[in-house]
């Protein structure tokens, strides 16, 4: 086929030769003669915690096998590609973070297409496909793809491709995974479409075309038969399915019955059951290696201490600590105040302060251990790129500080608790030699093995020394994990307090986060930080007084989206079970200042509600909660007991032992709320739990807007849209 389309095209040539000797007509030609050049495309990406960058980058690592040529850039990095000139296809992959978001290295990008000066043509020439991340767990999921997507077809842009709506909440690779298969021929399509497009406007003034026309035909009929990008309707997520950032394209074969375990145990981390031990595999690609480590033995022990950062954070003070659950509630929570008084700090009720912990001291131990490094902890490491790697664009990470010794690194820079993703159980498979181990480690980054993966990776939180744990002939090398373990990210916890009540000083309350134990954690775990912070404060909280607390670095960080309303007089509804109780006392120390100083001001009616297991174990802030209420700063105070099986109010007609959460507490007072929200201007804040308390809360609000205005499901939706739109219905929630 390829010696018939270059022959008609050498005899289509010829007679257009004889025929004129136009140099216009003969470059118009020349335009057509199929050649090697590779169509490119740009490729940008948004991402904050890494997993948007991470499938960029895995696309333009792909992207030559595919005959293509990729430019990578970042959202924010404008000076590197220019969207008003480009003429050629443009990938976008972006996720979302807080409340609908974008990431910070795509807040820039954001905000300037969504400048109103902007004409309805500013993008006429643009073709685009785009990739949002989200979780559904999390209100406006993948709003930041969204908004890019609405704002770049305003502009007069238009999709070569099906938008993809990744869910994190259940994993994206059902998502991510067709999107990307589907990519290449798309890609493909749309470059050679502007390629006509083009040659079509250098023809206008030629008036015999036929034999270009019969060119171009046999040029395009050569290209692999892929399946067809046109369908633009949106990809969007299923559940049990987790992230891989390349296009699986390996075999691999089961192990032999000799190596296999036992088929008739049950299935677990490290063993699995026909049908998937018996299935041929496919894998993701193998990640290319970029970094090269070297250890350096230095004269003195490196006394480098606190994140790399620290000069940029406030080293505060923990002032006070208190245990405010009782011995056998069901969670321990813990209030923390922090005295930045020597700092300006300013902050606002609805903020939220990162606290910067290290990597438990026993777990870098342990890992350091199982890479044959314990010896060599206090040796300076150097890292550097590997000049023979495949890998495009590979840079050393940004988050990698110069001359820190190993044991500094791997308790202050790497996640070491961070989920593998499949990429990294792909990369570990090359350094296993049991091959029945090998088989599973395959297995668990397959396609076939997603629901194991699931089911037994990201599901339990298994971190990278846990799943090393469990495959003990796996041993790789220092250089893999610095480059697939993220940053360690600082955790943040909201402001439960005002600095016009408490001056120089920021209050917190969280729960101990308890990890349950399983078959490779057999004792269960804490969450890093929260378990940190307990293990500060616990000897202050077992002495009488007089203990001396440690101090930690923090940083601010705003929450604009989670203000209280900027008109005193709006009426305010919060929902705050448990430790979602900590903004709105920020809020009502807030509010009760206020008061007393402008006597004369008319405030809005406020409502609060709170939920927890029991009254007299976990009702946190109750002593303050019910003083707002005796001084009128809190107009509703709504709280409930799950499992205290007390007498429920008149209203309800259940039985009485039936558990009870906020949202049976709203839907008691459906009238009044809806008559707030709907006909009175005010707001509703909810923070807490994403994935239950959150979810159940919008239903009932929705359940709630049906009835009282005796709408349907979808217009009760618009309703709540509407309220969203407006940032009167608001969220602060965690999963």
């Amino acid at each position: 086929m390829v010696a018939f389309a270059v022959s008609y095209w050498l005899r289509s040539w010829a007679k257009i030769k004889e025929r004129s000797t136009s140099k216009r007509l003969i470059a118009s030609c020349m335009l057509r003669m199929p050649c090697e050049v590779k169509p490119r495309f740009l490729l940008l990406y948004g991402s904050q915690k890494g997993q948007a960058q991470a499938i960029a980058e895995g696309i333009f690592e792909e992207a030559d096998k595919h005959g293509l040529v990729a430019e990578l850039s970042c959202l924010n990095e404008n000076e590197k590609y220019n969207l008003e000139k480009e003429s050629a296809p443009v990938v976008f992959i972006v996720s979302t973070t807080g409340d609908g978001e974008p990431p910070d290295n795509a807040l820039k990008f954001v905000k300037s297409i969504k400048k109103k000066t902007l004409p309805p043509d500013q993008y006429q020439h643009l073709t685009y496909a785009l990739l949002a991340l989200g979780d559904t767990n999390y209100a406006n999921f993948c709003n930041c793809g969204k908004t890019i997507e609405r704002r770049l077809l305003e502009l007069g842009a238009k999709q070569f491709y099906a938008t993809g709506y990744a869910d994190d909440g259940v994993g994206l690779e059902l998502v991510v995974d067709p999107w990307l298969e589907g990519l290449w021929a798309a890609i493909k399509q749309a470059s050679n479409k502007m390629a006509s497009d083009k040659n079509d406007q250098l023809k206008v003034n030629v008036t015999q075309t036929p034999t270009l026309q019969d060119v171009q035909f046999n040029q395009l009929s050569l290209s692999d038969h892929q399946p067809n990008p046109e369908n633009t309707s949106n990809i969007s997520t299923g559940k049990h399915a987790a992230m891989v950032t390349q296009t699986a394209i390996t075999k691999s074969k089961p192990a032999s019955s000799e190596t296999r375990t036992d088929i008739t145990s049950a299935p677990s981390l490290t063993n699995s059951l026909p049908p998937l031990s018996e299935l041929a595999l496919n894998v993701p690609a193998l990640p290319p290696p970029f970094l090269d480590v070297a250890l350096q033995e230095v004269d003195a022990q490196d006394k480098t201490c606190g994140p790399p950062n620290k000069d940029a954070l406030y080293e505060v003070p923990i002032s006070k600590a208190v245990k405010v659950t009782s011995g056998d509630a069901v969670k321990t929570a813990l209030f923390l105040e922090l005295d930045v008084s020597q700092y300006p700090v300013n902050y606002h009720p609805g903020d939220a302060f990162d606290v910067f912990c290290p990597n438990r001291a026993g777990e870098v131990e342990e890992m350091l251990r199982r890479l044959d490094l314990w010896d060599k902890r206090n040796h300076h490491a150097s890292i550097s790129l590997l000049k023979d790697t495949k890998k495009k664009g590979a840079q050393v990470p940004s988050h990698i500080p110069d001359n820190v010794s190993l044991l500094y690194l791997l308790t202050w820079c790497l996640e070491i608790r961070n989920v593998p993703k499949k990429a990294f159980v792909r990369a570990l498979v090359e350094y296993t030699d049991d091959s029945t181990q090998k088989r599973r480690l395959q297995e668990l980054c397959s396609r076939q093995g997603a629901a194991d993966y699931n089911m037994f990776v990201r599901d339990q939180s298994l971190s990278v020394l846990e799943l090393l744990s469990a495959f003990p002939s796996c041993r790789p090398p220092l250089s893999l994990l610095i480059e697939h373990l993220p940053k360690l990210q600082p955790r943040p916890y909201s402001a439960a307090s005002s600095c016009l009540r408490h001056q120089g000083k920021v209050h917190f309350v969280f729960n101990v986060v308890e990890f349950p134990a399983c078959s490779w954690r057999p004792d269960g775990r804490r969450g890093l930080c929260t378990g940190w912070l307990f293990d500060l404060i616990s000897p202050a909280l077992q002495s009488s007084g007089g203990q001396l607390l440690p101090k930690v670095h923090v940083s601010l960080r705003p929450n604009c989206s989670f203000r209280a309303p900027s008109d005193p007089s709006a009426p305010l509804v919060m929902v705050g079970p448990g430790t979602g109780v900590a903004p709105f006392i920020g809020f009502l120390q807030q509010r009760e200042k206020q008061r007393q100083e402008n006597p004369g001001v008319a405030f809005g009616e406020t409502w609060l509600y709170f939920g927890c297991r029991h009254k007299d174990k976990d009702f946190l802030f109750r002593e303050e909660l019910e003083g707002f209420v005796s001084s009128g700063t809190l107009n509703h105070l709504k709280v409930c007991f799950s499992r205290d099986n007390e007498e429920v109010e008149e209203e309800v007609t259940e039985s009485s032992t039936r558990p009870k959460y906020v949202q049976h507490k709203l839907l008691f007072d459906s009238k009044a709320i809806t008559s707030i929200l709907l006909q009175r201007g005010g707001y509703i804040y909810v923070c807490g739990d994403a994935k239950n308390m959150a979810k159940d809360v919008n239903d009932t609000l929705m359940e709630m807007i049906k009835t009282e205005l005796q709408v349907d499901q979808l217009e009760a939706m618009k309703t709540l849209a509407m309220l969203r739109e407006e940032k009167r219905y608001l969220q602060d929630i965690w999963g």
